[in-house]
C-alpha cells in the first residue's frame, strides 16, 4: 500500500490537490483519471490513520479501500454516465467541468450541482452493493436477515436480497469523506449524498418465486432486489426538477460566531426531506459560453426533430437548445460509414461490405446577421427610390 502512494505522489497527483481541490490540478484531469485519483487520494489519506481488523465485517483501514477502490471507481463513473443520459437534451448536460466531487472542487452550488452528488453517491452505493450481493468481496453477501419470517399474505422472505445495508455504508465512508467542511456547502453537498443513496433504497423492488403443487403457488418466498439503473436515474431526475433553493439566515452567518453558523445551518435543514435535493444559488445561463464557470454554451449542440420514437422532451430540444438561447437550426447532411452484407465464409472469416448511408442530423448555429437577401439589395422600410427622367 505504501508502495502505491509512494507512485502515486511521483506521478503528480497531489493527495492535497485532490482532497482539496487545488483548481490546475483537477482542471487537468479527465473524468476517469480524476475518478481513480480520488479512490488513490482516499487510501494514501488513511494509510497511517486507521488499522484494518481481519475479523471486521465492514473493513475501515488501507486494505478496505484497496479491496473497495475498483467498485467505488466503476460506480461513480456509472453515475457520470447516468448523468449523461439524463441531461443530454439539456442546456446543461452534465459536462465535465461538474464531475469534481469535492467541496473545494465544485465552485457552485446549483440545482445541477445537487443531481452531481446525489447520483455519484448512488452509482457508488450500487455498485458495492451488487458487488458484495454477488459474493465478489470477503465476508459480505446476500442480506438474509429477514429469511423465514412472514412478509405479508401468503408469502415469506427468502432467496438473496440485495444488501444495502453494506452499500449504503461503504458508499458513505468513501464519497462522503471527500467533503472536509463545515459549511452550508458541504453540508448541503452531504444532504444530497444521502438523498442519492436513498433514492437506491425507494425504488427496490420484490421479487417473488411460487412453491406449490402443481405450480399452484399457494406459497410466494420474496426478496428485494435493486431496480435497473436507469430507473434510479429518473427517479433522481424528477427530484432534480423538484430541488428546493434552501434559504439560510444570512444575518447569523455573517455574525462570524460558528455557533450561530451551525444553528442557522439546522434551521434551514429542519423543514427539508432527507429525500429532496437541495441547492443554495440559481443556476447561471447555460445558453452562452462562460470559460470561468467551464460552460461551453449550447451553440455548435445537436438537438432532434421528427422522430416516431422521440419524447416529448427531446421533441422540444432544438426548440430549447437553440431557438430559446437566440440560435438558428442547421440542418446537415452526414454521410457515415459501416459494416453491411456480413457472411461468414468456411473456415473461418466474416467479411463484409463497406456501406455509405446519408443521415440528416439538426445543430444549434449563430444567427447570420447583416446578410444580404438573394436579389443583392439591403432589406429596409422604405421603397428605393426611382431616378427621375
Amino acid at each position: 500500500m505504501e508502495y502505491l502512494c509512494r507512485k502515486y505522489l511521483r506521478l503528480g497527483y497531489s493527495t492535497e490537490a485532490v482532497v482539496l481541490g487545488a483548481e490546475d490540478a483537477l482542471a487537468a484531469m479527465g473524468p476517469c483519471q480524476l475518478l481513480t485519483s480520488l479512490v488513490l487520494s482516499m487510501c494514501c489519506h488513511v494509510l497511517y490513520a486507521t488499522a484494518w481488523s481481519v475479523n471486521n465485517f465492514l473493513m475501515t483501514g488501507p486494505k478496505a479501500y484497496l479491496t473497495y477502490a475498483s467498485s467505488v471507481q466503476v460506480g461513480a463513473q456509472s453515475g457520470i454516465q447516468e448523468c449523461k443520459h439524463q441531461f443530454a437534451w439539456d442546456r446543461w448536460n452534465c459536462p465535465e467541468s461538474a464531475l469534481q466531487l469535492s467541496t473545494h472542487g465544485l465552485r457552485s452550488a446549483t440545482r445541477e450541482t445537487s443531481f452531481v452528488h446525489a447520483i455519484s453517491a448512488a452509482g457508488v452505493m450500487y455498485t458495492l452493493t451488487k458487488n458484495c450481493s454477488m459474493g465478489d468481496f470477503d465476508n459480505c453477501g446476500c442480506d438474509d436477515s429477514n429469511i423465514g419470517q412472514i412478509g405479508g399474505r401468503g408469502w415469506i422472505w427468502g432467496g438473496c436480497s440485495d444488501n444495502v445495508k453494506f452499500g449504503e455504508k461503504m458508499s458513505k465512508q468513501f464519497v462522503d469523506a471527500l467533503e472536509n467542511g463545515h459549511d452550508s456547502r458541504a453540508a448541503v453537498n452531504l444532504h444530497n449524498n444521502e438523498a442519492g443513496r436513498l433514492a437506491i433504497k425507494a425504488t427496490m423492488k420484490r421479487a417473488c418465486k411460487c412453491h406449490g403443487v402443481s405450480g399452484s403457488c399457494s406459497v410466494q418466498t420474496c426478496w428485494m432486489q435493486l431496480s435497473d439503473f436507469r430507473d434510479i436515474g429518473n427517479y433522481l431526475k424528477v427530484k432534480h426538477d423538484q430541488a428546493q433553493k434552501l434559504e439560510m439566515d444570512k444575518r447569523r452567518m455573517r455574525s462570524g460566531n460558528s455557533a450561530d453558523n451551525r444553528g442557522a445551518i439546522a434551521d434551514a435543514f429542519s423543514s427539508i426531506a432527507r429525500t429532496e435535493l437541495i441547492y443554495l444559488e440559481e443556476s447561471p445561463d447555460y445558453c452562452t459560453k462562460n470559460k470561468s464557470l467551464g460552460l461551453q454554451g449550447t451553440e455548435g449542440r445537436e438537438c432532434l426533430q421528427g422522430g416516431n420514437n422521440l419524447s416529448q422532451w427531446e421533441r422540444k430540444s432544438c426548440r430549447r437548445l437553440c431557438h430559446e438561447c437566440g440560435l438558428r437550426v442547421e440542418e446537415r447532411r452526414i454521410e457515415i460509414v459501416s459494416s453491411c452484407n456480413c457472411k461468414f465464409h468456411w473456415c473461418c472469416t466474416v467479411k463484409c461490405e463497406r456501406c455509405t448511408q446519408v443521415v440528416t442530423k439538426y445543430y444549434c448555429a449563430r444567427r447570420d446577421r447583416g446578410r444580404r437577401p438573394p436579389n443583392g439589395t439591403r432589406k429596409s422600410g422604405k421603397r428605393p427610390r426611382v431616378p427621375r427622367s
